[in-house]
């Protein structure tokens, strides 16, 4: 008998997973806590290994389409000059694929039409599972639905995580991040390019998404932004001109305001006929943009065990022994490069930026080697 499959959020996580179980032949449902999959004003960059799976979904140019393709990435001081820069030419040409910027309501709307909006059920916020012969979702509504399988994809704060593997400490990393998207003639230099500058104790990052429009992000260390009462472009205002104007661009109601925060890594994922994917299993800090493309290869090694025809349980038991290392090893790296990229004192950041542009590129070549191959999945 079908199994009946319930994956729970419909961030880029779950409908990716929903996705690539409809192509394998399953009927998901996915309950989403909004009423409308209308993700915060922001953009994202889905990175070559992300964008490999969807490759293989064939979905690729639809994606690369919507965005920007990126070629590209650079860590710069806060006067734009350069302090890393990585290449990505070499991994096109190996893979296929491209890095691409997009708005993330762009992307998430390209996986709800893959999906089905059909298979997609909006306004439906979990209050409480109970597991019996099988699971029994009860809403904020009043309704209930019952379902063998649960995936939980309902990001850092993940009720299904609570509930079923009661685990889960979320940690501060003593930052605020600023993000927002402005319409502005990017110059042609940063047109397939990701920067990020690195100031004292602040950073700030941009990156086209489309024709017109740049996304970017701020970020500062908490206690200058207690100490401190100033707009955001007075906070910034020892950094390029360019970024001044992306901020001045962009309407204050479409700036976001969150903290930093990630998941101390959990050993448990997978647990009888339920499992975590995406934040829910191992929220990172957006300091290495791997985030949302890790969630995209937990559910590609979802699909492709189930689509096996795997047994539930030793699927979701492989799936957790294939992804749990890669995964913690990006949010141990990314925490570090978050602590890295906000040091304040003046003599460390000149030896930091030195220690840095004498790497060798066969370094940076190393770890995106290790973050872009795809192959153990499935």
């Amino acid at each position: 008998m079908e199994k009946a499959i319930a994956i729970i959020g419909a961030g880029i996580g779950g409908l990716t997973t929903a996705m690539l179980l409809k192509q394998k032949g399953f009927e998901p449902t996915v309950y989403e806590s909004a009423p409308s999959i209308q993700p915060v004003g922001a953009g994202i960059v889905m990175a070559n290994n992300a964008m490999q799976v969807y490759k293989k979904a064939g979905i690729q140019h639809t994606i690369e389409q919507a965005g920007n393709k990126i070629t590209v990435m650079k860590i710069t001081d806060e006067r734009l000059k350069p302090i890393s820069v990585m290449e990505l030419s070499k991994y096109e040409s190996v893979y296929g694929v491209y890095n691409v910027a997009i708005h993330r309501a762009a992307l998430q709307r390209i996986l709800a039409e893959e999906t089905g909006f059909e298979n997609i059920i909006l306004s439906k916020r979990l209050l409480r599972i109970e597991q019996n012969e099988n699971y029994q979702l009860s809403f904020e509504d009043g309704t209930v639905a019952h379902t063998d399988v649960v995936i939980g994809a309902d990001g850092i704060k993940s009720v299904v995580r609570k509930q079923l593997f009661n685990t889960g400490e979320i940690r501060d990393a003593q930052q605020v991040c600023w993000r927002g998207i402005c319409e502005m003639n990017l110059s042609e230099k940063y047109q397939h390019e990701a920067n990020e500058l690195w100031g004292k104790g602040k950073r700030f990052g941009f990156v086209k998404i489309s024709d017109s429009k740049v996304y970017w992000y701020a970020v500062a260390s908490k206690w200058l932004v207690k100490e401190n009462s100033q707009s955001l472009t007075e906070l910034l205002n020892e950094f390029h001109p360019e970024v001044l104007a992306m901020i001045n661009a962009t309407p204050q109601e479409n700036i976001f305001i969150s903290d930093i925060t990630d998941l101390e890594p959990i050993s448990t994922w997978a647990k009888d006929k339920a499992c975590l994917l995406g934040d829910a299993a191992h929220a990172t800090t957006p300091n290495m943009g791997q985030g949302a493309c890790q969630a995209v290869e937990d559910a590609y090694t979802i699909a492709q065990l189930l689509g096996a025809g795997k047994e539930i349980k030793d699927a979701f038991a492989s799936y957790e022994k294939r992804r749990i290392k890669k995964a913690h090893d990006i949010v141990k790296r990314s925490w570090s490069v978050g602590k890295i990229s906000h040091i304040e004192n003046g003599a460390l950041i000149w030896l930091r930026n030195i220690a840095m542009k004498s790497l060798p590129g066969s370094a940076n070549n190393k770890l995106l080697d290790k973050i872009f191959d795809i192959s153990n999945l499935g």
